[in-house]
């Protein structure tokens, strides 16, 4: 652990996530916080102060894990949390590399990372586990005569509600390939739940908070409430374990026709309305780096609030100076092969 204040360095500052990650960290006294994004307008840029913002490779390119295991050497960086999907494996595969520079990767494993990144690996991991729906790979193999309908279909990778198509009707089938990219389930009609978990070094998990989101904007939950549901609960720390998770993740549920709720998927980073968890009184952006500190986690599972939330628009000012110091993304920076 360092002996002074720890220097922590978030990814993704643009998003939501990383914006809930700074703000949590820089109430604290014991860290320095440094932020980084591949746009030098991304807001959580300017929640730190000026000589700690820092441009990245955007994750898809080979150079972008050396050009930021670079970055935190130079930087003195103890805790590296990225929060960008396409981040995840490349830094994960690399996690000895940050390690033997002393760097704390806050990141799930390579294998917490297949399965979650993988929705019919992730399917077959937690059949027999939790309630999974029916699930088939769209392959040439598929049998759409054996499946009644409506279904779901999606891309077996990826978050969010990205390319899901509702099949109502047997002629949509010809519509969509059968390359084995697409994954097939079974339409489930209740209300859908998400599942914050913290799961400490050692895989126990400390915290299940399940929510539900009351109003969506542009894909991010603007209005929810936690829920106090053992079943949900349960769910989420069934996955958990089952996936292998240490860290933060974020598991999708929702009910079936018998009102009993199954696994849809999991996201193995900090989500963006992970505020709501934070007010419900369940830190777990600070509970996590306090792991990675080498301070005790309490143990689980913590109570939390029922409350809700409404979100909002909120202006960072600063100097016209200010807002030009970095430099803009050169297509060297975020395009280099």
């Amino acid at each position: 652990m360092p002996a002074d204040r720890a220097r922590i360095l978030v990814t993704g500052s643009g998003g939501p996530a990383a914006v809930i990650l700074v703000r949590s960290y820089n109430r604290r006294r014991d860290v320095t916080v440094l932020a980084a994004d591949i746009d030098p307008m991304a807001a959580g840029l300017y929640l730190v102060d000026e000589g700690q913002r820092h441009l990245l490779f955007r994750g898809e390119v080979p150079a972008f894990v050396d050009h930021l295991l670079d970055l935190c050497i130079r930087q003195a960086v103890d805790v590296l949390i990225p929060t960008v999907d396409s981040e995840l494996l490349p830094l994960a595969r690399r996690r000895a590399d940050f390690v033997g520079a002393g760097i704390e990767l806050l990141c799930p494993s390579v294998r917490t990372l297949e399965l979650c990144l993988d929705k019919a690996a992730l399917a077959r991991a937690c059949t027999g586990v939790v309630p999974v729906p029916r699930t088939a790979v769209l392959d040439h193999d598929f049998d759409a005569d054996v499946w009644p309908l409506p279904v779901i279909c999606k891309p077996r990778s990826g978050s969010g509600s990205r390319g899901v198509v509702l099949v109502n009707e047997a002629r949509q089938w010809g519509a969509l390939s059968r390359e084995g990219e697409l994954l097939v389930q079974e339409y489930l009609p209740g209300e859908e739940y998400s599942i914050d978990v913290l799961a400490g070094p050692d895989g126990s998990v400390v915290a299940a908070v399940p929510r539900s989101r009351l109003k969506v904007d542009s894909g991010i939950s603007v209005a929810g409430r936690t829920i106090r549901d053992p079943e949900l609960e349960a769910l989420g720390r069934a996955v958990s374990t089952a996936i292998g998770l240490v860290g933060v993740a974020n598991v999708q549920a929702r009910r079936d026709m018998g009102g009993r709720a199954a696994l849809l998927e999991v996201n193995p980073r900090f989500p963006g309305a992970m505020v709501l968890t934070v007010g419900a009184g369940i830190d777990m952006p600070s509970l996590v780096l306090d792991a990675a500190l080498g301070l005790p986690l309490p143990v689980g599972p913590l109570p939390f609030l029922e409350i809700g939330v409404v979100r909002y628009w909120e202006e960072q000012f600063v100097s016209v100076e200010e807002l030009g110091a970095l430099p803009a993304p050169h297509e060297a920076l975020v395009d280099r092969r």
